[in-house]
């Protein structure tokens, strides 16, 4: 199984940025993704949840309404548009897979690498 995160990168403060999570050898259809974060000497955060049904989501208070979460079934990829970046958004972004319907990390079985994002102010 392997998780192939990417679209990171450096944007400046109020710009966007698409991060891209493609999966091989699982279906995503089948799996909830999440998308978490870690800033340099802090903990990873939850970001966002997309159920496996494709539809329903869950945000965190700090990204809801300029973060968006989607899925492309043909291309078996998680998107995460990333609008109204602020420098606190900067961290490694990495995705992730769970059979569970959940904010926790460790209940995630699958991860992809991460991306950094950067936003300059």
């Amino acid at each position: 199984v392997q998780l192939q995160a990417s679209g990171g990168g450096l944007v400046q403060a109020g710009g966007s940025l698409r991060l891209a999570c493609a999966a091989s050898s699982l279906k995503l259809t089948t799996y909830s993704m999440g998308w978490f974060r870690q800033a340099p000497g802090a903990e990873r955060e939850f970001v966002v949840r997309l159920n496996q049904n494709g539809v329903t989501t869950d945000y965190s208070d700090s990204v809801k309404d300029r973060f968006t979460i989607s899925r492309d079934n043909d291309k078996n990829t998680v998107y995460l548009q990333m609008n109204s970046l602020k420098p606190e958004d900067t961290a490694v972004y990495y995705c992730a897979v769970t059979g569970w319907w959940t904010r926790m990390p460790d209940q995630y079985d699958y991860w992809g690498q991460g991306t950094l994002v950067t936003v300059s102010s």
